[in-house]
């Protein structure tokens, strides 16, 4: 009974690991980055090579942990709607801060600019009337560009955003943190099961994470609301895949490295 008990306990462990070991490693390398730089201790290339090394660890920690293992597979049927999500979610990311939506509607752009973006009430570091749509030079953002980074590190920061990142914060947000919010053993509550007070704390903390807070929050909203409606975590996941992939394509393909 004793060594029942504990092999329940190594595999609740697992479990709980699988969710929120990847995600917490990927957020504490960026803690590391800006604790260095707060001691001036800075470098072009230090945050493309951090972010590929982080890249490659936090999947090999994720197929180590393999969490998908406490969920059905991925249902062909919810294919079309991740994918029409993720392109929604794209567009509400992209379009305040287009070129031709400046044009069209500029006072709503500098409100988006000043107000939705982190930290409310002042302007983002790329956002110079004098330069943008352009980065100013020498912003970080242009670290990851292929003129000073190299094409496979910015192929490595375009995989790791679609590949891994989009995926782990789903399992840790929607598939980890929504239900343990309601109970600690949150792999025995199904994904479908509504809670309004959690669900939306989920998606303000998911909002936070992000410096387009508001584009953020409506991630969260939608990647929530599709997990719940579906009860598949690989439905939201491919998701937010979608639209980090196709984000990080109109980033190299546009050069708005600021999104980056």
């Amino acid at each position: 009974m004793g060594v029942l008990l504990f092999l329940k306990m190594q595999t609740d462990r697992k479990i709980v690991a699988g969710h929120v070991v990847p995600f917490a490693l990927w957020i504490s390398v960026i803690f590391v980055l800006q604790g260095l730089e707060s001691f001036g201790v800075t470098s072009r290339l230090l945050l493309p090579w951090s972010y590929a090394l982080k890249t490659v660890a936090c999947a090999a920690l994720f197929l180590w942990f393999k969490p998908w293992s406490v969920y059905p597979s991925f249902k062909l049927s919810n294919l079309p709607l991740a994918l029409l999500s993720g392109v929604i979610v794209t567009l509400a990311w992209v379009v305040p801060e287009t070129p031709w939506f400046g044009r069209l509607l500029p006072d709503v752009q500098l409100f988006y600019h000043k107000w939705c973006i982190m930290m409310p009430g002042e302007l983002p570091s790329y956002y110079n009337p004098d330069f943008f749509p352009a980065l100013p030079p020498g912003h970080a953002s242009l670290a990851y560009s292929p003129a000073e980074a190299g094409w496979p590190l910015t192929l490595m920061k375009l995989i790791g955003s679609a590949c891994v990142i989009a995926i782990i914060e789903e399992f840790f947000f929607r598939g980890f943190f929504y239900r343990w919010l309601r109970q600690g053993r949150f792999w025995n509550l199904p994904l479908t099961l509504l809670d309004q007070q959690a669900f939306w704390t989920v998606v303000a903390v998911f909002g936070m994470e992000h410096d387009r807070w508001l584009a953020g929050m409506f991630a969260g909203l939608i990647y929530g609301w599709l997990t719940v409606r579906t009860g598949d975590i690989w439905c939201a996941a491919l998701a937010h895949f979608i639209t980090n992939l196709l984000l990080g394509l109109y980033v190299i393909i546009s050069g708005q490295y600021g999104f980056w």
